[in-house]
């Protein structure tokens, strides 16, 4: 008994230290059913946006039996694929356009008061980034998975001045 008592308490502070470095953000649940042989089974897919908001975000999307499984295996997939951003006073340096599948992604810099004006889940992702001047907008696909990769994949394209100097060279 004591044990046990001893074990959840590792655990609820392993689970504090791990909250504290990062957010996450619940971007979208859906329902899945694959057919098989005895009839229909049913899982849950869970995408999951982690950020620590000083520059690093990760996505993650994975399927379980139950919503919790699928969000903690989403959160699991995500924390080994952290991007690192580029970040120039509180917005990104220059104007990006990325495209992954049908969905479309614009973003572009924005002056000091601005916000972070875009809509539903590209806002979750440059808000976990720690950006906090930008405008963005969604082209395309109203898919919410695919404008959250395609939004990821555009912050991985940034560059400031000093990285394209020392790529030149």
């Amino acid at each position: 008994m004591a044990q046990e008592g001893r074990r959840r308490s590792t655990t609820g502070k392993r689970a504090e230290r791990e909250k504290s470095e990062f957010d996450q953000k619940l971007i979208d649940v859906a329902r899945v059913t694959r057919v098989m042989a005895g009839g229909k089974r049913m899982s849950f897919r869970a995408c999951i946006v982690i950020g620590d908001r000083k520059g690093k975000v990760a996505m993650g999307v994975r399927k379980g039996t139950d919503v919790s499984v699928a969000i903690n295996k989403a959160v699991a997939a995500a924390k080994k694929d952290w991007l690192k951003v580029t970040i120039v006073n509180d917005t990104i340096p220059h104007r990006v356009l990325q495209k992954f599948g049908a969905a479309r992604v614009l973003l572009k810099p924005a002056p000091k008061g601005t916000g972070v004006i875009a809509g539903g889940p590209v806002r979750a992702v440059l808000e976990l980034a720690g950006i906090k001047n930008v405008v963005s907008k969604m082209l395309g696909s109203n898919n919410k998975a695919n404008n959250v990769k395609a939004t990821i994949l555009a912050l991985g394209k940034l560059r400031d001045y000093k990285q394209i100097m020392a790529m030149r060279k």
